[in-house]
């Protein structure tokens, strides 16, 4: 939540409730709290509401540290989406990175641009992400590696407490399986590591191999949790 901030949010009755425009889900879906009693009944009705009111569907993070609210969206039509792991990487035997990379405290142009062509967002779903990071509060990082002066490869990094969280990690398709990617990511763990940071984490889609064998490869071994959609089916 720290890494990835929403605009917009409520907690109640051991919810969060997230609405921050655009299409990323993990800001724009109802997900359960540490603490709390979680009953599914208890934030249906509130969550389908705010969402309507809104204009967007509704829909719940269920992670697998929460799983026993699968099965009641299941049975009320939620039909689930997505699958993603969060990995952890203990960085203390980390060997630092030795090919260079840029690294500013700030998200220049050139990097949003790249970040907007790499994922395919339109402006209205730029506006939205730049949104998101203006509300950042902890110390913050953006790397990215050049191919030709050209940048290739980029992904930002947040602090909280003494954990790394890795964040929008994207490599040209073109510039791929070259070490770009490592040479990005190793740059924020060396960062962090002057941040106080003693361990890091990221999140990756559960079917990307290629990705998975980067983060691996980066020492992030340890799965922490996984978690999916679900998303309200709309009446005709």
């Amino acid at each position: 939540m720290a890494a990835w901030p929403s605009p917009r949010q409520l907690i109640c009755d051991g919810w969060l409730l997230r609405a921050s425009g655009g299409v990323t889900r993990r800001t724009n879906s109802v997900n359960p709290l540490r603490s709390g009693r979680r009953e599914l009944a208890a934030i249906l009705g509130t969550a389908e509401a705010a969402y309507t009111g809104l204009g967007r569907d509704t829909v719940f993070r269920v992670l697998s540290i929460a799983e026993e609210m699968d099965r009641p969206l299941a049975d009320l039509g939620y039909a689930a989406e997505g699958n993603t792991l969060t990995l952890f990487n203990d960085s203390a035997n980390r060997r630092p990175a030795t090919e260079p990379a840029d690294l500013t405290a700030e998200p220049s142009k050139e990097w949003l641009a790249t970040r907007a062509r790499l994922t395919a967002a339109d402006e209205e779903e730029s506006q939205v992400y730049e949104t998101m990071l203006d509300f950042i509060v902890l110390p913050r990082a953006f790397a990215a590696t050049r191919q030709g002066g050209a940048i290739v490869s980029i992904a930002y990094g947040v602090v909280h407490r003494n954990l790394a969280v890795i964040e929008s990690v994207a490599t040209d398709p073109d510039a791929r399986q070259r070490g770009y990617g490592r040479r990005t990511v190793g740059k924020l763990l060396d960062w962090a590591a002057t941040q106080g940071a003693e361990a890091a984490c990221l999140q990756v889609v559960a079917d990307n191999p290629a990705a998975l064998a980067l983060y691996r490869s980066l020492g992030f071994s340890t799965e922490l949790y996984r978690y999916h959609y679900r998303r309200q089916r709309r009446s005709n």
